[in-house]
């Protein structure tokens, strides 16, 4: 499980430091790809494989799942950490989050998302209070 909150910086090459606690289960490879608030998604290569196979099972009469497929899946880039820990981050892939220097790395349980620190601040501050003042359950059966 990807936990906690991590600030690596891209280097010059566009290689990004891996969090010490997330590079074993990232040493095999990973897939790094578009995510949702203008952030990249990583995931391990199994947990990507489970997610690819349950797209297999969308209805390609949907246009909304197509499109979801596309933008998903066009943007993912298979890669294998170096041995200091470093994941190269594909040019299309760090315009698209708006990756320069400072990141911020945060682990969401099956994977881990890579954010511009400053657009990282902004989301967190714009959603840390409806977070704190929440009454309703979000999950169903969790809380």
């Amino acid at each position: 499980m990807f936990l906690g909150t991590h600030t690596p910086k891209l280097d010059d090459k566009g290689r990004l430091f891996l969090p010490a606690k997330f590079r074993d289960k990232l040493a095999g490879g990973l897939v790094m790809t578009r995510g949702q608030e203008r952030c990249l998604y990583v995931f391990p290569m199994d947990e990507f494989a489970k997610i690819t196979q349950k797209f297999q099972e969308a209805p390609t009469s949907s246009k909304a799942a197509r499109d979801y497929m596309r933008v998903f899946l066009s943007g993912a880039s298979d890669e294998i950490p170096d041995k200091q820990g470093r994941v190269t981050v594909p040019a299309a892939l760090r315009q698209y989050a708006g990756l320069d220097r400072d990141c911020t790395v945060i682990g969401t349980g099956s994977r881990v998302e890579v954010w511009d620190t400053a657009a990282w601040e902004e989301y967190l501050a714009s959603t840390e209070q409806a977070f704190a003042d929440q009454s309703e359950e979000v999950i169903p059966g969790l809380m």
